[in-house]
């Protein structure tokens, strides 16, 4: 054996690991060139295995985001370029995520442009932690806007579908928010045969109208609660369709202001399966900044109190990252841990059909995970089997 194959093989011995499925005590995470080849007890480790031990941590699977507006004081609004994907997967990679797909907020069709091709470089430079994109918006609902800009907020055309279309097997994973009020069917099926995740967000529209883009090929519900119609008692509403569609999974901010814990539980318990509700941050570039307030679409967002808002008092995207999240999973709503932890990984995974490569440490997946304290608390995350971050 090679020297730089010894160097290749190393095994993460002294963790309580959890592989996704199953806690295991004793043993050892064993990864060879990034990825998982086995969790083996100690007298299972092939020689020239390097042994890094982590003195009786939790070893858990990484943190998947799928929404990530910023982070490290920059926003992808505001820099559509490799290096400011890079800085908002190191800001996020503090707190455990081990895969994001930046996301761009409604913006103009060049915005868009930019957007991709930034993304395109990230993946070409292997930026630790980007996954892909999530365009959400501008073919969304003006009644449901959010802290969108409405004077940007369009119908999708046949140059939209176009553009979108030539990205198609770009990324290892992408998702595109749309209203059904800006968007159509055929345009939804088209780019969900194309490999796309369509989220259905920011809407008004109905339980029938969203059964329809299901049935298209619709997969996810953006943000659980928020910029949509409420389940009501003769009308669904996208809540109703997204807890009673075993098809649909859907993401939930997990930081207590977007939605109350109360909803949080009785939507889990509610929740239709094979789909699952996933843990996203709607994070900011407040994540790993100092910042007291940025600059989006020329409003000013106000940060205060762990809420981002604007002037009227709108909350606009979150200021909490993942880690904070599975506390808050775990914590506030009672969740089992390992439940708060599938949240966060498996089950936002499984959304995108990324399964067979990350969200759990099984043999053949990418070795992907965070090292805890029992309280929770930051030690290290690795990426690929390589440490990108040390508290």
């Amino acid at each position: 054996m090679t020297a730089q194959n010894a160097i290749a093989r190393k095994a993460i011995t002294g963790a309580r690991i959890f592989d996704g499925q199953t806690w295991h005590a004793g043993k050892a995470l064993l990864v060879e060139d990034g990825i998982v080849s086995g969790i083996v007890g100690h007298g299972g480790l092939p020689e020239n295995t390097e042994l890094v031990d982590v003195n009786g941590q939790l070893l858990v699977p990484g943190f998947i985001d799928l929404q990530v507006n910023g982070g490290g004081g920059v926003m992808l609004n505001h820099r559509q370029d490799v290096d400011g994907i890079r800085t908002i997967c190191a800001a996020h990679a503090r707190f455990g995520t081990t895969a994001l797909l930046p996301t761009l907020i409604t913006d103009t069709f060049d915005i868009r442009q930019r957007t991709v091709e930034a993304g395109l470089q990230a993946k070409a430079q292997r930026v630790p932690g980007f996954l892909g994109l999530h365009l959400e918006g501008p073919h969304l609902s003006v009644a449901r806007k959010g802290a969108h800009d409405p004077a940007l907020i369009r119908p999708m055309d046949a140059a939209d579908l176009e553009a979108l279309l030539a990205c198609k097997g770009a990324f290892d994973a992408m998702m595109i928010t749309v209203a059904p009020e800006n968007t159509t069917v055929e345009q939804v099926a088209s780019l969900s045969a194309a490999g796309f995740i369509i989220s259905i967000g920011h809407t008004d529209t109905g339980y029938a109208t969203v059964a329809a883009y299901a049935d298209a090929g619709a997969r996810t519900v953006t943000h659980l609660f928020n910029a949509m119609s409420p389940l009501g008692h003769r009308e669904p509403g996208v809540v109703g369709a997204a807890l009673d569609r075993g098809d649909l999974y859907a993401g939930i901010i997990a930081d207590g202001f977007h939605v109350d814990p109360v909803s949080m539980g009785v939507a889990l318990r509610a929740k239709a399966g094979p789909g699952r509700i996933f843990i996203v941050t709607d994070a900011m570039s407040t994540i790993g900044s100092d910042q007291t307030g940025f600059m989006l679409n020329g409003r000013d967002i106000f940060r205060k109190d762990g809420r981002l808002t604007l002037a009227d008092g709108t909350l606009a995207g979150a200021d909490i990252d993942m880690l904070s999240s599975v506390h808050f999973a775990h914590e506030k709503l009672g969740l089992p841990l390992d439940e708060a932890i599938r949240m966060a990984s498996a089950y936002p995974a499984d959304a995108m059909r990324i399964e067979a490569r990350k969200g759990r440490l099984l043999p053949g997946l990418d070795a992907d995970f965070v090292i805890l304290t029992e309280t929770l608390d930051m030690v290290s995350t690795w990426i690929g089997g390589a440490c990108v971050f040390e508290a």
